[in-house]
């Protein structure tokens, strides 16, 4: 027996990747399980298998089911096809898609074979061994929030507290328009007034004296 170690990239970035050991015995089905596990993915999609060369070309399928759909040849099914009849050689590639809506795509690469005597029997296989880079979130930010963040948004109506806000900003600018309109009739009054004492003092000169009106600073 040996176990083998499987580098899993994410399609998009091959910065970003899982190390995974399975034992030769094992199924695509043990692969599978472990593959979205490493990468923090449920398990309620459809998924597949394509064997490939070191171009990246997708072969034969190797799936979790046949489905409806036209197959050049029937595909193999990932509970009944070990995962060592499938290596051809030690630079073996496969293919992996997860979820055929959203098409999340995983490129595979046979890294090492490890004999049965260095391999440590006493781990529970299939295992991941190594994690590079964040991965890719399966449903977004909100999705990994799960049901909690919508209990707060629905509570706090977060895009009306947003809109509320604007207009308690425009209601402030209004005010203070208002304030700038009071002086102004300040203004007027103080010109009737220097007017009255102008009258009671028999139209004498005033010297150095001048009205401002006043500014909104």
């Amino acid at each position: 027996m040996a176990v083998l170690k499987f580098r899993v990239y994410w399609e998009e970035d091959d910065a970003i990747y899982r190390d995974v050991l399975v034992k030769h015995t094992q199924n695509f089905l043990d692969l599978h399980f472990i593959i979205l596990k490493a990468f923090e993915f449920d398990q309620k999609h459809d998924a597949t298998f394509y064997r490939s060369n070191d171009i990246w070309q997708r072969g034969r399928e190797i799936s979790k089911e046949v489905y409806d759909r036209p197959y050049k040849v029937p595909p193999l099914l990932i509970a009944e096809t070990a995962i060592s009849t499938e290596i051809i050689d030690t630079n073996q590639h496969f293919i992996y898609e997860y979820d055929f809506v959203k098409s999340w795509s995983f490129l595979i690469a046979l890294i090492q074979v490890i004999k049965n005597a260095d391999a440590d029997m006493t781990l529970e296989y299939p295992l991941v061994s190594r994690i590079e880079g964040v991965g890719p979130m399966q449903y977004g930010t909100k999705g990994l929030l799960g049901e909690k963040f919508a209990d707060i948004e629905e509570k706090y109506d977060l895009n009306e507290a947003a809109d509320g806000f604007g207009e308690e900003g425009e209601e402030d600018a209004h005010a203070s328009d208002d304030g700038e309109n009071t002086s102004d009739d300040g203004g007027d009054d103080g010109e009737e007034d220097a007017d009255a004492s102008d009258d009671e003092d028999n139209n004498q000169e005033s010297s150095g004296s001048e009205f401002f009106e006043g500014e909104a600073f």
